[in-house]
């Protein structure tokens, strides 16, 4: 029987959730499926190890998440070792902030690498050493082509390519050349070293790829040790060999690769090589996926950096207040197959939400306050009602909120003049107060512009729970704060960096060629909100539902002691909850 995704609505006259179910076929992962039949031939031994190998040249996104759970996932399925190996061969772009911010998303996501943490300068003797192999071999050569000379003798996709006038080197000839490359003899660009395969192949990969280049940069790492470094597609297979990877599981845009992977390895790993598999990479609506575009809003201040919370990288979302549990169980629902689609962003809320719905305690915060005086309430005086932490899990206990004759209310639940079917307060109207009394608007204070800036209201003293009239109906619940004890805060509201599909002209995803619209709305500071008193000492990180606003986490940057800041992870509304309904 398929498992049921559990989906949800909210009551505005209360914080408990509606469940619904929808049966949803498991999600599938052809990788698994590789991996038992070749468990059930013996291959490898019985063993099983894959790898994470992540460039150190930015910020990891959501869409590494797939990958990260994938390998570390895998390994944990089938009893096997995943390693976390940086792939850092191109010291122009990379930095030791990267590597620290991959690691801490890793471990956030909640993997650990025990004592398998690799980088691929770790090899540069020994990939240096396979080189000299190739050479020997008379499968690699030193060419003095320059970069655009070598793309002409490329080819096309429908014309071979050209062999360079430096193919028929001797294995003596390159072999000093290449080491003369190695001790920094040449200038950058002078040459470099191509494999010798086949200069008519269909595949481009396979028209003798650069191997090595000369590059006079500093490595986080090595330092000036080395003026060459190899390109990862040399790099990256025979990094796999050296660890014992048993599957190398990546991306469908390196499928054109695996021909050049299988030659490397066929060539220089006598026993076991690796094997490569793709699957296709994860696209989500109205999301970035792209590094260098990511980067670009770092750059030009679009954003406020890698962590911005409107940002899809693992910081981002981590700084937002997404669980960790909530991204596995996403990436494990979209499933791993070869064909290209995009996901709905509304899956990944809906995950988060129903993580939050669980675990996140109850409190009360008014985003935009509006003054409410109990004109029969006395006016020094101060009661204590009791407040559920959670209303399904009695562990989480209770708490006492201060109530007095002065509360504030959202602006938005008052109406001098409201629409049919406005269940919130208005002139002549009644509401309940959450956890409180049943309130009657009796008059309205305006301001010299004419908005509305007090409401003035009798209350039912045996409205309250236990007392004779605390059955009541009525139609409308809010939620409020007491004027006297409030705690002041901030919040920040988010929506979208992206404008969505109807307004982006139907670009819903963007990888490196489409240019994106920014949403000028994506971010929304209420800096006058009131809370719960108890919210003035929120830790950063701690997570929250605010009742009828949504989930809320303590910003883990800006937040200090009597001065909350809190994110808005997602609202209540559950949009895939709904679309699943329809569908």
């Amino acid at each position: 029987m398929p498992p049921l995704f559990f989906c949800y609505n909210l009551s505005l006259k209360s914080d408990r959730w509606e469940l619904f179910s929808i049966e949803t076929p498991r999600a599938a992962n052809f990788i698994h499926a590789i991996i038992r039949e070749d468990l059930k031939e013996n291959k490898n031994g019985g063993r099983v190890c894959t790898r994470f190998p992540p460039e150190p040249n930015g910020y990891l996104h959501i869409g590494h998440a797939k990958s990260i759970c994938l390998n570390f996932g895998t390994a944990l399925e089938f009893g096997g070792k995943c390693n976390l190996r940086f792939d850092d061969t191109n010291p122009s772009k990379e930095d030791i902030e990267y590597v620290d911010s991959i690691r801490a998303d890793v471990r956030w996501l909640g993997f650990d690498w025990e004592d398998r943490l690799f980088y691929a300068s770790d090899y540069f003797p020994r990939l240096y050493e396979f080189a000299c192999r190739l050479i020997e071999k008379g499968l690699a050569y030193v060419c003095e082509l320059t970069a655009e000379e070598t793309r002409a003798y490329r080819g096309t996709l429908s014309q071979p390519g050209r062999e360079s006038p430096y193919r028929t080197r001797s294995a003596g000839e390159n072999m000093d050349l290449f080491r003369r490359m190695r001790e920094g003899e040449f200038p950058d660009g002078a040459m470099v070293l191509r494999a010798r395969i086949d200069m008519a192949s269909p595949n481009l990969n396979l028209r003798d790829p650069v191997l090595y280049r000369i590059m006079r940069r500093r490595h986080h790492r090595t330092g000036d040790v080395w003026c060459i470094y190899p390109m990862y597609d040399f790099a990256h297979p025979l990094s796999d060999a050296i660890e014992g990877v048993t599957h190398s599981i990546c991306t469908m845009e390196f499928e054109d690769h695996r021909p050049l992977y299988n030659w490397l390895t066929d060539n220089l790993i006598a026993e076991n090589p690796p094997r490569q598999y793709e699957f296709a990479r994860l696209e989500i609506t109205r999301t970035v996926m792209s590094k260098r575009r990511l980067r670009q809003f770092v750059d030009s201040g679009v954003v406020s950096g890698w962590d911005d919370p409107r940002m899809p990288t693992l910081s981002g979302l981590r700084r937002r207040g997404y669980p960790p549990e909530a991204i596995r169980d996403f990436c494990e629902r979209i499933g791993v197959a070869k064909a290209n689609s995009v996901v709905d962003a509304a899956l990944l809320d809906y995950c988060a939400r129903e993580d939050l719905n669980r675990r996140a305690e109850r409190r009360m915060l008014v985003l935009r306050p509006l003054k409410v005086v109990i004109d029969n309430y006395p006016a020094e005086r101060t009661e204590y009602v009791e407040a559920k932490n959670h209303p399904d899990d009695p562990v989480a206990g209770s708490r006492r909120l201060p109530f007095g004759r002065e509360i504030y209310i959202e602006q938005d639940d008052f109406m001098e003049n409201p629409p049919k079917k406005f269940f919130r307060l208005r002139p002549g109207g009644e509401v309940r107060l959450k956890h409180a009394y049943i309130i009657t608007c009796t008059d309205l204070v305006k301001d010299a512009e004419g908005r509305v800036s007090e409401v003035h209201c009798q209350y039912d003293p045996l409205s309250k729970s236990g007392g004779e009239n605390a059955g009541r109906k009525v139609r409308g619940t809010l939620h409020w704060v007491a004027a006297r004890e409030a705690a002041r805060l901030e919040t920040r509201l988010y929506d979208s960096l992206l404008l969505d599909a109807a307004e982006d002209g139907g670009g819903a995803e963007l990888g490196d060629g489409a240019e994106p619209r920014l949403n000028p709305d994506s971010l929304t500071v209420c800096r006058e909100c009131l809370g719960e008193p108890a919210l003035a000492a929120a830790r950063p990180g701690e997570r929250f539902q605010f009742l009828r606003l949504g989930y809320f986490c303590a910003d883990s940057k800006d937040t200090a002691f009597e001065h909350p800041v809190f994110n808005r992870i997602i609202g209540l509304r559950d949009t895939w909850a709904k679309l699943a309904r329809e569908t």
